[in-house]
């Protein structure tokens, strides 16, 4: 057996390490280091509870809009505060605009560049993969930058700024639309439908979002010359749709109250209980102790652990792992496609990239009817007091899957304060019981070592990893 250690990686946020037992030159088994440990919890304890709108953000630059609104959702749980109508719109809004920016920042720059690899050289696609998709001097960076830059201008309209925007509020936002700063949304957002269908698909969006099967999906896809096609031709060559497999259990929030919450394994899907959800900490820096709710969840340094190799501490929900992000969230909801994806071959690295990508053809036209239905002149926010005792928690779905506040105000003060992110979930290292994360699961049986392609590399860039938000 030879033990192989990978990091850091670039095109991720933040730091990331993977060691990989290699037999017979494939992995045996895989144990991820989440290294970079900053405290946040430990920062809001003892502050007024409102302090996490401005602090909480800052955990990340990248999905900060999602760290906002889970604060914003735990306060007004603890207050009791339901959003005004037009607050709920303008915060769908606002996150959709920094998931769908993520959507298309993780295909375009973090994952297609892979294909541009020299260990690729052989393949008849290869020329104009590197062309089209080489990190920097490819041709699609010069065009997807600008769209991407026109797209974040719905947030000087929505929120004032991005990153680290105050805007979300318990309450909802306290950003107000007029009738004529609607009619440009409107637009920005016909700008950027009008990219996404010449450039990424090839076609309009809502015949990518009516797909159904994998077969259809080869069907659409069979002479088209859009980025999205050409993805999906790399990856059937390359196998990756057999590639990446973890545990085929998912669990979703829910978002935008259009995809529903809940968990699906087997085929069956099922209500999602978060009193069932705990923080298993045997693997990690921390002090040991029983698996924990996240409501009475401690994050207690203990560096010189024996047997721990991570910051990130294992979620599990009632004792079991889960795969969460896009892929998760569109089985949960039930579309057809990804659901025949899974069925036919589990959750790979193909069928987490095209959820990502048919996110894009299902969320932006329903933005363009989020803006529709602002009425100008009507609250944008409701308003409330704190309690000096309460507990709130905020569920909310960033690009990357389910993300989680916990929070506890003992005296007008913060109590306790628990995070769950996203990569907190597909990162996690062995829980008690020994069982490795999805990331750890989805690495085994994969080439390694000298020689090797890229496989290992596509799999983790399938779960697009933000690490600084993993042990915030």
């Amino acid at each position: 057996m030879t033990r192989i250690v990978l990091g850091p990686f670039n095109r991720v946020e933040g730091d990331l390490e993977v060691s990989l037992d290699v037999v017979d030159g494939q992995v045996a088994a895989a144990w991820v280091n989440s290294p970079l440990f900053r405290g946040f919890e430990q920062i809001l304890i003892g502050r007024p509870p409102l302090d996490a709108l401005a602090i909480v953000p800052r955990i990340c630059g990248i999905c900060s809009v999602a760290q906002s609104a889970a604060s914003a959702a735990a306060l007004a749980d603890a207050m009791g505060l339901t959003p005004t109508a037009n607050g709920l719109l303008a915060r769908h809004l606002i996150q959709a605009t920094e998931n769908l920016a993520d959507h298309l920042s993780h295909f375009y720059l973090f994952f297609m560049p892979d294909f541009a690899r020299p260990a690729y050289a052989g393949h008849p696609w290869y020329e104009a993969a590197a062309a089209r998709f080489a990190a920097v001097s490819g041709a699609a960076t010069a065009e997807i930058l600008p769209a991407r830059a026109a797209f974040l201008k719905l947030m000087g309209f929505l929120a004032g700024r991005w990153p680290h925007t105050l805007a979300l509020q318990p309450g909802g936002s306290t950003r107000a639309m007029t009738a004529g700063e609607r009619v440009r949304l409107l637009a920005l957002l016909r700008e950027f439908r009008s990219f996404l269908e010449r450039s990424l698909f090839g076609d309009t969006l809502a015949n990518v979002a009516a797909l159904d099967s994998r077969d259809a999906l080869a069907a659409w896809a069979e002479g088209r010359t859009a980025d999205f096609p050409r993805f999906l031709q790399f990856a059937g060559s390359l196998g990756l749709g057999r590639m990446g497999r973890a545990g085929d259990a998912f669990l979703s929030y829910g978002a935008y109250d259009c995809f529903a919450p809940g968990r699906w394994q087997d085929g069956v899907v099922s209500e999602l209980n978060p009193a069932a959800i705990s923080e298993d900490s045997v693997s990690a820096w921390l002090r040991n102790g029983p698996p924990r709710h996240p409501a009475s969840g401690e994050t207690l340094v203990d560096a010189d652990k024996p047997d721990a190799y991570t910051w990130c501490k294992a979620p599990r929900y009632e004792g079991q792992v889960y795969e969460v992000g896009a892929l998760a969230r569109q089985v949960v909801a039930g579309h057809p496609l990804l659901r025949d994806l899974v069925v036919q071959a589990g959750g790979s690295v193909t069928a987490r990239v095209v959820a990502r990508v048919l996110e894009l053809a299902l969320v932006a036209p329903r933005m363009e009817g989020w803006v529709r239905a602002l009425q100008p002149g009507e609250p944008f926010c409701a308003h409330g007091s704190l309690p000096d005792e309460a507990v709130g928690v905020g569920l909310t779905e960033a690009a990357r899957g389910s993300l989680g506040h916990w929070l506890s105000i003992r005296r007008g003060r913060i109590d306790r304060y628990q995070i769950i992110a996203p990569t907190t979930w597909n990162f996690s290292p062995r829980d008690s019981d020994g069982q490795p994360g999805p990331l750890e699961a989805a690495l085994v049986g994969l080439p390694a070592g000298e020689g090797a392609p890229p496989a290992v590399q596509h799999v983790v860039r399938s779960f697009d990893p933000c690490m600084v938000c993993t042990v915030h």
